[in-house]
């Protein structure tokens, strides 16, 4: 008799957020745990619903090993996730798994478990574990029974990843090659600085680059402390705070504000992430770091609001001014400071590329870091859902600052509360990327895509099946198709960022390609590349 197959289930680290999602988890498991009864398999949990906590989750790394002490060494073992998950949880368990591995995810966007397998899946590449992936609306349809037939017959799930083709492969345009390769001559000569607001977040082991992959491309990380960047907060005069918000008012940013500090946007957390913002340019600025990272969601989440409003802001070129404290220049004067979300460093080093590729071509320099969230066909495209926390800058929205708003992020996310930047993209053509690191080696994806305006009830209703508090983009991956994106995708980001026309976008990737190769990553160029 073949082995039982084992499954888990990995989520959050906050109790409110395992609690909220349970329900879709527990029917997206059942389905899949019926899935494998249909093919004649036994199959059991290999841990219980908590009624003390009120979920079933795997929410801590300590459980993590206490679970999968429990798990036979050799047993077929799947990972089903409807939620978010931290996959330091279990990566542990899944580093010393003899077993196959099967990770699988629902096709929904009522919670991130798109982006929770995305994740999970950039973190095991980077480990060097082998694992097989799926993932399903209802788990009836014939590519995921087909896909789970293979696996319980002890065969790897392969999926198409043709779109996919290496740099050594083609030609790019010369005028791509020579500032590509400025670039990066220029950054090994004279050295670039990554702030990193503490080190690693949100159980995202695929989005720390070690230092010795990351240093031969010109760029070291000044380790920063979020302790640090709290106590400037603490030194920020309220005057100035204000300044930043009646900036921002004026620039026609609304702030949907109410009485409620547990459930709504109030004064005092606007202020509070005023002050995070001009408290990041001043540490930026007095370590000379050319982009930094906020933890985001762990570590302040228990002493301040979201740092999205400040993370959006950091990211546009028109932004609040803010002065040195001792000499009163501005800072970063008309320039944007790359962020890079959940101090994600492989958007980091994308993020910093980008900027100074698309400053020298005379583009707008903005980037967004989204999540791959979800997606449905719309007419005769598959339109994507990339859909980030808050951290985007205006710029590449709809009417810029008069089209954004910022709603209080979810209390289940932040008890502090805070805003996001809120908005919907501008139609047009964007550059999409993703660093990663696999087999040891520092890698490179870059596609292009084409972002379209949809009607405002099909834009509702597409907020109202993911989050609505948070920025969207309408993405349409050009040349690749859904199932190929997800095949390939090792992360739960995507960066974006903007070219004037289809020109001017092929042109740009090309240039970036052309750094990355310089820099010494290995670049794929995907789907259409020109």
């Amino acid at each position: 008799m073949p082995d039982p197959v084992i499954v888990v289930a990995n989520g959050d680290l906050r109790p409110p957020a395992n609690q909220k999602c349970w329900p879709a988890q527990e029917k997206a498991e059942q389905s899949v745990m019926e899935a494998i009864r249909r093919e004649g398999r036994e199959v059991r949990r290999a841990h219980e619903f908590d009624p003390a906590k009120k979920h079933g989750f795997i929410d801590s790394q300590k459980r993590g090993m206490e679970v999968f002490r429990s798990i036979p060494l050799d047993a077929p073992l799947v990972v089903v996730e409807a939620v978010w998950q931290y996959s330091h949880h279990l990566l542990h368990g899944l580093y010393t798994h003899r077993g196959p591995i099967l990770t699988v995810a629902n096709w929904s966007g009522e919670w991130p478990g798109l982006v929770g397998l995305l994740n999970l899946n950039g973190s095991l590449t980077k480990a060097g574990v082998k694992y097989s992936s799926l993932w399903s609306i209802d788990f009836t349809d014939e590519f995921f029974l087909a896909g789970l037939r293979r696996w319980l017959r002890g065969e790897p799930v392969v999926h198409d990843t043709g779109h996919a083709r290496s740099l050594n492969d083609r030609k790019l345009p010369p005028r791509a090659v020579e500032l590509g390769a400025q670039l990066a001559q220029e950054l090994r000569r004279n050295k670039a600085i990554m702030g990193v607001f503490d080190e690693g977040c949100m159980g995202m082991y695929n989005a720390i680059i070690p230092d010795e992959l990351l240093h031969p491309t010109g760029v070291f990380k000044e380790r920063l402390s979020q302790s640090a960047l709290y106590a400037e907060m603490t030194r920020t005069p309220d005057v100035e705070a204000l300044e930043v918000r009646q900036w921002l008012e004026r620039r026609g940013l609304r702030f949907l504000t109410g009485a409620d500090p547990e459930t709504e946007l109030v004064d005092s957390q606007i202020l509070d992430q005023c002050k995070m913002y001009i408290a990041a340019l001043r540490i930026a600025a007095e370590f000379g770091c050319d982009t930094i990272g906020i933890q985001y969601q762990q570590g302040l989440k228990d002493l301040a609001p979201a740092s999205d409003l400040a993370e959006g802001l950091l990211n546009n070129v028109d932004r609040p001014p803010v002065r040195a404290a001792d000499n009163g220049r501005v800072l970063y004067d008309g320039q944007a400071l790359p962020h890079f979300n959940e101090v994600d460093e492989c958007a980091g080093l994308d993020g910093l590329v980008t900027n100074r590729i698309w400053t020298r071509l005379g583009f707008d320099p903005e980037t967004t870091l989204h999540d791959l969230r979800y997606g449905e066909p719309y007419g005769d495209r598959f339109v994507w859902v990339f859909e980030i926390s808050g951290a985007a800058p205006p710029q590449h929205f709809i009417g810029g600052y008069a089209g954004a708003v910022s709603e209080r992020q979810p209390p289940m996310y932040f008890r502090r509360g805070g805003g996001t930047v809120k908005g919907i993209s501008k139609p047009g053509q964007v550059v999409w990327s993703r660093v990663f690191v696999d087999n040891g080696k520092l890698k490179a994806d870059l596609g292009l895509a084409e972002i379209v305006e949809l009607p405002r009830e099909e834009t509702e209703r597409r907020w109202r099946i993911t989050t609505p508090q948070w920025p969207i983009m309408h993405a349409v991956t050009r040349g690749i198709t859904r199932d190929q994106m997800m095949a390939r995708h090792k992360s739960n980001h995507i960066q974006v960022a903007y070219a004037p026309d289809r020109a001017g976008a092929g042109l740009a990737l090309a240039a970036k390609a052309a750094a990355f190769h310089e820099m010494g990553l290995e670049v794929a160029l995907c789907g259409e590349a020109e």
